[in-house]
């Protein structure tokens, strides 16, 4: 499927599908009073697998100040089995994710956020309107430098004080979602 930009300013798509964890969870159901974070992510991607313990610590770090955090694979779990709900709810656990990692295994909703790659973010103001989409940090599938931005905490925390997004935005960089 092709990259297709999200706009900015857009009500993000509404989702309800099965968690890790064996509820189901629609966005409504995590959206936070400052927003929220929805990322699409998968269990085999190294920029993901890097970036892992960091995604953890800056979404405890925003639950903490009211912004919602989920996380979904949208991988054909066929063609990467690696990507199987069994394997989803072991990573969950293997990384102790506090926030719900659910499954979109028809693609859904990765297609109606025009998701691309793996990890790959959105920030949510409290109405449901998209005001940031990009990377978590300039760390790829290594740490990034000390002094480095936490750019999706600082965008979160800006769309969660004044409702809209930082001017600059960095694309998001990762594995291509897997598409069916």
């Amino acid at each position: 499927m092709p990259a297709i930009e999200t706009a900015l300013g857009a009500v993000a798509p509404d989702f309800t599908l099965p968690a890790t964890d064996g509820r189901t969870v629609s966005r409504d159901d995590v959206m936070g009073e400052g927003g929220l974070v929805v990322a699409f992510i998968c269990n085999h991607c190294p920029y993901v697998i890097a970036a892992a313990r960091r995604m953890v610590d800056d979404a405890a770090l925003l639950a903490r100040e009211g912004v919602g955090f989920v996380a979904i694979c949208s991988n054909d779990a066929e063609r990467y089995p690696q990507d199987s709900f069994d394997r989803m709810k072991a990573f969950a656990e293997d990384h102790a994710f506090a926030f719900p990692y659910l499954h979109d295994e028809s693609q859904a909703v990765a297609q109606a956020y025009h998701a691309a790659v793996t990890p790959d973010f959105f920030g949510l103001d409290r109405e449901g309107r998209i005001r940031y989409r990009g990377r978590l940090d300039e760390g790829e599938t290594r740490p990034p430098r000390a002094d480095a931005p936490r750019e999706l905490v600082e965008a979160m925390r800006m769309i969660a004080a004044s409702g809209t997004g930082p001017e600059r935005q960095h694309p998001p960089r990762g594995c291509g979602i897997k598409w069916k």
